[in-house]
């Protein structure tokens, strides 16, 4: 079988999707439909008192003069909100694109020609450890030996060994 035509493992089950459960269902619905329905209807009141105060054509459902400012107050909150976040994002995008091809760009990270001399004696370490690179690089199978096993901090020293490290301690 191809990887398409394999059967995927389900992970997760929800008993509103399986057959039957009709009395969950109908429940879940009626929650959801209730839900949006808190959600719409207030915001469609807003909207419509909003608009009516200056088309006389939709119905009224209030005209509060203090509900018709603060909508028209937190309208100006939101777009000084907005403004002020797509000033920040703009600002940081500009300023860490410079930053980049600045420094990260035109300055190595580490120190090139400790690198060099660290790959050099990390190359004759494994030659020495595993045998020479193209033994390691054709081999199709290689067991190690217990002994050839690598200690956790065994490169960081052979480094500090040599002078190789950048990190510091």
């Amino acid at each position: 079988m191809t990887d398409k035509h394999k059967p995927s493992q389900q992970l997760y089950t929800d008993a509103y999707f399986e057959r039957g459960h009709w009395g969950l269902k109908v429940r879940q619905t009626l929650v959801a439909l209730v839900g949006w329905i808190c959600v719409i209807v207030p915001i469609v009141i807003t909207i419509a008192a909003f608009l009516a105060v200056d088309h006389p054509q939709i119905p009224h459902l209030w005209t509060y003069r203090e509900g018709i400012f603060e909508i028209k107050f937190i309208g100006i909150l939101l777009l000084f909100a907005f403004v002020m976040v797509l000033l920040f994002a703009v600002g940081m995008t500009i300023i860490q694109n410079r930053k980049r091809e600045r420094v990260v760009e035109q300055w190595p990270t580490y120190n090139p020609i400790n690198q060099r001399k660290r790959e050099t004696e990390l190359e004759k370490f494994m030659d020495d450890r595993f045998g020479d690179a193209d033994f390691r690089h054709q081999v199709r199978r290689y067991q190690v030996k217990p002994e050839q096993n690598l200690e956790t901090e065994q490169i960081h020293e052979l480094y500090q060994k040599q002078h190789l490290n950048d990190l510091g301690d």
